[in-house]
């Protein structure tokens, strides 16, 4: 199989609302969009964020058509995690967490959407912190 393309989407009930948070705080920009759909990308993510507005009649299958977000988290690795929490933090963006270390080397912080997604960002510590339980770093 050869994959052209990776894309997630999510059904919320503020298409904009959740654009706009992305694009502001996380440097996606939008690549298409119509009434209740917007695709976005980043340049360096290589992938999509499709966000749906619920209820729409073309999703399928309708069961599923239910809001994001339950046990959902976007995650974004990042080079800098602290530079980036304050930035993010500084302009306003909800902090759901502030920045942490697990004892596997996982360094993250949590920010909610206006559609109650929680973006996620992680930094891979060089080494786990004392205490932890292998001593490894995490790293998948």
């Amino acid at each position: 199989m050869q994959i052209n393309q990776t894309a997630v989407s999510l059904n919320v009930e503020d298409v904009e609302a959740s654009a706009t948070f992305a694009q502001t705080h996380f440097g996606f920009t939008e690549e298409m969009s119509a009434d209740g759909f917007v695709s976005l990308a980043h340049p360096t993510a290589g992938m999509n964020l499709i966000l749906l507005a619920t209820g729409l009649p073309t999703f399928k299958p309708a069961q599923a058509a239910g809001p994001a977000g339950q046990g959902l988290l976007l995650v974004l690795v990042v080079e800098d995690l602290d530079a980036e929490f304050e930035r993010i933090q500084a302009h306003g963006a909800p902090v759901v967490t502030p920045p942490e270390t697990e004892p596997w080397g996982e360094r993250y912080c949590q920010f909610a959407d206006p559609n109650g997604l929680i973006w996620q960002l992680v930094q891979w510590m060089d080494e786990a912190p004392r205490g932890g339980s292998d001593g490894q770093s995490g790293r998948p």
